[in-house]
């Protein structure tokens, strides 16, 4: 005969395995959901363009965020991270991004929103490079599951440009 605690690590361990195989085949069923998100980001008002004493340039604006994330939610999401970036080029650096506004998306009924906001985070360049400055404003998100691996993925909207003066 085998003792008690022979008996609860076999059951405990075939409980740990039947678990891990549940978490795996929620994870792998994540492959086959159809997401077609979609977002729209207009610049509204840019309230201020503006050199600091230090030399930076700092830009603050309102923006008009419309997205339809709820594709992104299936029944294994957990939640949805987004934040819109601002993202352009300098001499210095092929890619600079500055995060103008976050949110965490708990559940599918809050994915689709409509918003008016003026950016949360300061926009600002290290140095003077802002003026006239051609930039992409890009809508990011990460899906953080129940169970498996987190992922990501964005949207860029380009065409946008900053005035050539300060005001």
């Amino acid at each position: 005969m085998h003792s008690f605690g022979y008996r609860a690590n076999a059951l405990l361990t075939f409980a740990v395995t039947i678990l891990a195989f549940i978490c795996a085949i929620a994870s792998f069923s994540d492959n086959f959901s159809n997401q077609t998100p979609s977002a729209q980001i207009q610049i509204l008002n840019i309230n201020w363009f503006q050199k600091q004493p230090h030399g930076n340039d700092e830009v603050s604006l309102t923006l008009n965020v419309t997205a339809d994330l709820q594709s992104l939610f299936t029944w294994n999401t957990k939640q949805v991270f987004a934040f819109v970036a601002a993202e352009y080029e300098t001499s210095k650096n092929a890619l600079n991004q500055v995060s103008l506004w976050d949110a965490i998306i708990p559940e599918k009924e809050h994915a689709k929103f409509w918003i008016q906001i003026s950016n949360k985070y300061r926009f600002i360049d290290q140095g003077h490079n802002l003026r006239g400055k051609d930039f992409n404003l890009t809508l990011h998100w990460h899906v953080m599951p129940k169970t498996g691996k987190m992922f990501a993925d964005k949207i860029v909207m380009s065409g946008y440009r900053l005035p050539n003066a300060y005001r």
